[in-house]
Order: structure tokens, then sequence, then C-alpha cells
């Protein structure tokens, strides 16, 4: 990514990071200098010149000095309160400002911690976006939705009521969850531990998607992957039977129900028809 500070500047910041990474059992809320250096990098996550992670040739790559920098800032944090209108918050963190001027929508009732980035044209219905989470511009976060920490979220998702994606900090080079571009998740949908949602796919209601659970072709039988969902698919939550000493039992899967056209936009109405068919919905 482009960044505001140049390429030289971000690498002596990374360094510096790095450093205070490798003696952070010395560190308290006392060391002014060591949390003014960890600010100024989650800074660059907070206006969106930085990301903790990103897809290249394919594969989700993690910067784990940007994920080391916002464990850096819980441990150099105080407890703080802060009082907004009618509201109180007991926090370490402030929450995220400056909502007009980025051309965001946020709803009573929803926030966002400093440290996350907002694309301009995201709206936020009453949810909660975490700190290192992103997302990118035109996405909506509906009702009671939640994007946890480092997520990735892309343009123009929409992430339905009730929505969790988790947050995944530690390890700092563990993969967060990555929803890309276009994705629209359905509602009660959990998508956790670094799970991956590809470009323009649909996930029918209430489908659970982490790296435990096998996606599954539904035409064919064949495993796809784990906790990966490949993108211009609708997916929905579905069960394989499976033979153990105790008995027959049925564990999760995640169903590719069908095949969509690369760029083919999602008609709710169109989408919620081909899914009754197989008795579950949008």
């Amino acid at each position: 990514m482009v960044d505001r500070l140049g390429c030289a500047a971000v690498a002596d910041l990374s360094a510096s990071i790095r450093e205070l990474w490798s003696k952070r059992a010395e560190l308290s809320p006392r060391d002014d200098d060591a949390r003014t250096t960890v600010e100024e990098a989650v800074a660059l996550l907070d206006d969106g010149s930085m990301r903790v992670a990103e897809i290249s040739d394919g594969e989700v790559v993690v910067h784990e000095w940007l994920k080391e920098a916002i464990l850096l800032l819980f441990l150099l944090s105080r407890v703080e309160t802060h009082e907004l209108g009618p509201f109180e918050f007991a926090d370490k963190l402030p929450l995220k400002r400056g909502y007009e001027r980025a051309g965001v929508r946020v709803v009573p009732g929803a926030s966002a911690r400093w440290g996350s980035f907002l694309g301009r044209g995201v709206i936020l219905m009453p949810s909660y976006v975490n700190i290192g989470a992103r997302v990118e511009e035109g996405t909506l976060v509906d009702t009671w939705a939640t994007v946890g920490s480092c997520a990735q979220i892309g343009k123009r998702v929409h992430l339905s009521g009730g929505v969790g994606i988790g947050g995944v900090l530690e390890p700092p080079n563990a993969r967060p969850v990555v929803v890309e571009d276009d994705a629209f998740i359905g509602s009660r949908c959990m998508v956790t531990d670094g799970a991956r949602v590809g470009e323009g796919a649909v996930l029918g209601a209430g489908t659970i998607l982490n790296p435990s659970i096998p996606v599954v072709d539904a035409e064919t039988g064949e495993e796809l992957s784990r906790g990966v969902v490949p993108p211009w698919c609708v997916a929905v939550t579905a069960n394989r039977r499976r033979e153990f000493k105790g008995g027959e039992f049925f564990l999760p899967c995640v169903l590719v129900l069908r095949r969509l056209r690369e760029g083919e936009r999602h008609d709710k109405a169109v989408l919620n028809e081909a899914l009754r068919t197989h008795g579950v919905s949008a």
C-alpha cells in the first residue's frame, strides 16, 4: 500500500516496533516514548495508510509488526473513562472519530475503536468494529454485526444482521478473517479463526465457517478446502455423516450449492428463491 510516511520511514517505524516487542516484558504505561512510537504505528491503521493483512498472489500476507503494535498499545495503555453524550466508556483505547470527514455513516448504537479503518461510503448500523479491522468502501455492517480485531472486509460487502466476524490478534503471525469484495454474508453467520470468503461469494443464513470446517462441492462431493469459500458461489451450512466407535454422527460442513457468473450482482430475491429450493435462506 502507499502510505503517508514513505517507505524508509515505515521501515524505521517497523524496526522500532519489533525492538519494543522484543522487550515487551520490561514495558509499562509509564513508558511515554514507547507509547508515542506505538501510537504512530496504529495511526497508520486508523487512517488506512497501512493494513494488518492483504492478499498477494492469492495468499493472505500478514504484517506482523502492525499486530505487535496493537498488542503493545494495550500493554502501554491505562483504562480511562470517556463520556460521549449520554454514554460512558471505561477502556484502554478511544473510539474512532471524524466520520463526517471520512464519508462514513454511523447510526446511533454503532461504534468503532481507534485503529480500525472505515472506507468512504461505509454504513454502520448499531454494530461494532474492533481495532486493526479494515472495512472497505461501500460496505454495510448491519444491525448487531461485529467485525473483530484485524479482520479485513472488502468493498461493497454486506454483513447482515447478527453476523460475527471473528478477531484474530494473537499470535501476531496468525491470519485474520478475510471477506473479499462484493461478498454477501447472511444473517447470524459466524466467520472466525482466519477463515476466508472469496470475492462475490454468498453465505446463507447461519453458516459457520472456520479452518476446521470442510467446504464441499454439492455436485461432486469433493472437499474443496477447509475454512475457505471460493469466489462467486453460493454456500450454506450442512452436515456430513461420519462413523465413530460410539456410533454414527453428523458433523458440520459448508456446502457450495451454486456457482455464480463472475461479476454477477446479488439480487436478494433471486438468491432467496434459489436457496429456498434447498430449504435455506440468505
